[in-house]
């Protein structure tokens, strides 16, 4: 028989998990937030056996809690949560089931971060990752002010673009937020445009730092690792993965399909609904082992220090 999933939230997001759920076999339920609300959510849920929660960041605990009391589980859009005390909030409410529940970190699933994964990088002692596209171009008929990426609660390019700060931390684990330099504007009170995040781990000589921004024309997203052995130029806007070594520089062939990602990520998800083993990822985002990189998102995001306004007009 096939699952019957809940999707709530019904943005580009949450159309993308409902379509590729189809895909997949299952049998998915679109429900937006506005104007369903508690009532609407209480009565869906008696009828499906997992719930996918891609709502705005500041109402999604409601959703994800709801759902765990009534023991289903949950596939959650990134972040968990955008204050520390919220991630520790929904792992409480969410113990029953987190086995059996996702974060939707789906950069976990990206063929150039999986060949990172797989590698030995005990040797690497600084790193860089950065992430940026003017937001206006986002997509055709969407509005930045009218969007949740315009909200004080929950929005703003830092949680916005939080994958960069969770391939950080699977890749060298125990990190935390040094410092948080934050750019805003001054239509949108504590929203950040651009966000800069030093970082260091609390055992270990690894540093390092993560930007990201909603302003600059062409899309960029890069990691640079340097090691004493090795260094890593992965150029993911471009799919040039280069890696140097004693034996010289390489450019390694690692094809991506942007939708497969996705959908190896909610595959994953139903067969945990299912009770059955995923396959195998080097990094599954179980909600119950993605607690210390939602703690670094929330850290960072709640220790934001805005140093200047961007002019840039944005509607």
């Amino acid at each position: 028989m096939a699952l019957k999933v809940l999707v709530v939230g019904a943005g580009s997001i949450g159309r993308r998990h409902h379509d590729n759920l189809q895909t997949l076999g299952a049998v998915a339920r679109l429900r937006g937030w506005r104007g369903y609300g508690a009532a609407g959510l209480q009565a869906d849920l008696r009828d499906h056996d997992a719930v996918v929660v891609a709502t705005a960041t500041d109402v999604r605990a409601e959703v994800i809690c709801a759902a765990a009391d009534r023991g289903l589980p949950v596939y959650v859009e990134k972040p968990l949560s955008f204050l520390p005390a919220g991630v520790d909030a929904i792992s409480t409410c969410c113990a029953a089931v987190a086995e059996r529940s996702m974060v939707g970190y789906m950069m976990r699933w990206h063929p150039a971060f999986r060949e990172l994964a797989r590698r030995d990088l005990s040797d690497i002692f600084r790193f860089s990752f950065a992430i940026g596209h003017d937001v206006t171009q986002w997509r055709q008929n969407w509005s930045f002010a009218q969007s949740y990426a315009a909200q004080e609660k929950g929005g703003g390019v830092l949680l916005d673009l939080c994958h960069e700060l969770d391939m950080a931390q699977c890749l060298f684990p125990g990190l935390q937020p040094d410092e948080v330099l934050s750019q805003g504007h001054a239509g949108y009170p504590g929203v950040d445009l651009a966000s800069f995040i030093t970082l260091r781990q609390r055992e270990g000589g690894v540093a390092g730092s993560v930007a990201m921004d909603y302003l600059t024309p062409r899309l960029h997203r890069r990691a640079v690792l340097h090691g004493t052995r090795q260094s890593f130029d992965f150029d993911f806007a471009a799919q040039i993965y280069r890696v140097q070594d004693l034996a010289g520089e390489r450019v390694l062939d690692l094809p991506l399909e942007r939708n497969a990602m996705f959908l190896d990520a909610m595959r994953a998800f139903l067969a945990l609904v299912a009770g059955q083993s995923p396959d195998p990822v080097e990094h599954l985002p179980r909600l119950d082992r993605v607690i210390a990189s939602a703690k670094l998102i929330s850290e960072a995001w709640q220790n934001r220090r805005f140093i200047g306004l961007i002019d840039k007009e944005l509607t």
